[in-house]
This record gives structure tokens, C-alpha cells and sequence, in this order.
């Protein structure tokens, strides 16, 4: 039997118009070339995994579309901004990221605290950000202390501080570091929402199989530039380095996902 959709197929039908936009671009950092002539384009409803090796360039694309690295050269655009000339509080609205240590964004003593500080920075309804916690983790007490969570529970505040804004562009960075299975599998549902609702979602992770699960298109960095661009089963499949392993199990099939194969036996 052929295999089922993949998540490349399954992009909405209304994406369009790019959610960011990267051209030319390249980032020096002391001596050292991080980024070189980049090109990257993600629309609304599409998730995007950016794959390589440690050094590779992730975080350095990541922070250039979020506003913290400026570019040497090129272009950078996200929902329509200048990320890097643009007031922090008015590209919260169009640019989240979770950063690798979700505690980066956590300065509260308690959860609670830290709902209320991301409704005041979001302009959003008092008690948004506690909704979104207790949709991701619903055993969160409000007094808890940030430094006290786990690292999934860490991750499901941020990235609730992040979505209060509803940020049309979500950057994750190693979202799933640290998450047991049932945590990951959480993360995997609520960005799938999210990506139906139009959000468009690019993902800098080293975890093949969340990007089997999840990306419509996987870009391959080295040394600071794009080897390769493409559909998620086209890309994965053709790397031994980069597939999940259902695809190094069953190859020559182009399967992805243990899903993939249930559903193709059922």
C-alpha cells in the first residue's frame, strides 16, 4: 500500500502571504560567518523543522527573525516587520519564541504572576494565559515557583506567556529537550492547533521525529547555509542522518510515522 499523507500534504488550503520572509541573509559574529545568504520563506499554516548540526545556524536564523540578532547583510521580515527596528512590545504581537531554556522567560515568583504579567503585556483579557497553561498542563497550581516546575511544565508556561499574544509567527528551539513522551505528545497536539488556525510555526530542533510528526517542509543548515529545502518525507527520506525510525526501519517505503503505518494497515 502507498503510504498516507504526509504532514507536507496536509498544509491549509488558505495559507498564503508570507508569515516571515528572509532574503540574502547572512549574520557575522566575531570571526565567525554564523549565517550565509539564507533565503527562507513561511506562510500562514505551514510548519517549518530547521534541521543540522549543533553550529549549524538554527538558533542564529531563529534570532534574527525574533529581533535579537541583526543581520550583516540581507533581509528580514516577520509578519511585515523589521524585526531587529522594531519595538519589542509591538513585535510581540507578530513573533514569539521559546527559547531552549524556557526559563529565559520566566522572571515571576509564581505561575500565577506570570499569567498575569503576559495578559498586561499582551493587552489580552485578565486569566487568557492561565487558560492556555491549564489547556497544556492542567496540574499546575497558580503559587508554584517557575524555578520549582519540571522541564515540560517550564515549557508549557512559556510557551502559554508566548501565546497570549497570539503571535502569528511561533519560533520554537529545541522544544522537545527535557519532555517525557507524554509531554511531547501534548506539544505535538497544540502546535497542530495551532498551525490550523493559520499560525505559521518554524521549529529548530535535532528531534527527526517530531519533524516526521509535525513539519510541512524540513531546511537543512551547515556551516551557516541551506543544503537543502523541501517537503518533510522528500527531505528526511533522502538523509540517513536526518530520518525518523520508521523510515530507516522500513526503507525503501517512504514511510515517516508509526501513525503513517497504522493507518495504512487499518
Amino acid at each position: 500500500p502507498s503510504p498516507s499523507l504526509s504532514p507536507s500534504a496536509l498544509l491549509p488550503p488558505g495559507a498564503g502571504g508570507p508569515g516571515a520572509e528572509v532574503r540574502s541573509l547572512s549574520v557575522r559574529r566575531d570571526r565567525i560567518q554564523a549565517l550565509c545568504q539564507v533565503d527562507l520563506t513561511v506562510v500562514p499554516g505551514e510548519t517549518v523543522a530547521l534541521m543540522g548540526r549543533n553550529g549549524a545556524g538554527k538558533s542564529t536564523l531563529l534570532g534574527a527573525l525574533v529581533g535579537l540578532v541583526e543581520p550583516s547583510a540581507g533581509t528580514v521580515l516577520a509578519g511585515g516587520l523589521v524585526p531587529h527596528r522594531t519595538p519589542p512590545r509591538d513585535l510581540l504581537r507578530q513573533v514569539g519564541l521559546v527559547p531552549q531554556d524556557p526559563r529565559d522567560l520566566l522572571y515571576a515568583d509564581t505561575v500565577a504572576a506570570e499569567c498575569a504579567a503576559a495578559d498586561r503585556d499582551a493587552g489580552a483579557a485578565p486569566g487568557t494565559c492561565r487558560a492556555l497553561v491549564s489547556g497544556l498542563l492542567p496540574d499546575i497550581a497558580d503559587g508554584t515557583h517557575p524555578r520549582d516546575l519540571s522541564e515540560g511544565q517550564c515549557l508549557a508556561l512559556a510557551l502559554a506567556v508566548i501565546l497570549t499574544a497570539r503571535p502569528p509567527l511561533l519560533l520554537l528551539d529545541e522544544p522537545t529537550r527535557g519532555l517525557d513522551y507524554a509531554a511531547k505528545g501534548r506539544l505535538v497536539t497544540v502546535l497542530r492547533e495551532l498551525a490550523a488556525e493559520g499560525h505559521a510555526i518554524v521549529l529548530a530542533t535535532h528531534d527527526v521525529e517530531l519533524a516526521a510528526e509535525l513539519a510541512h517542509r524540513v531546511v537543512l543548515l551547515a556551516d551557516g547555509e541551506v543544503i537543502a529545502d523541501g517537503p518533510t518525507d522528500d527531505i528526511v527520506v533522502s538523509s540517513p542522518s536526518f530520518a525518523p525510525q520508521v523510515t530507516k526501519i522500513l526503507a525503501p517505503q517512504r514511510w515517516l510515522t508509526v501513525t503513517e503505518v497504522r493507518e495504512a494497515l487499518a
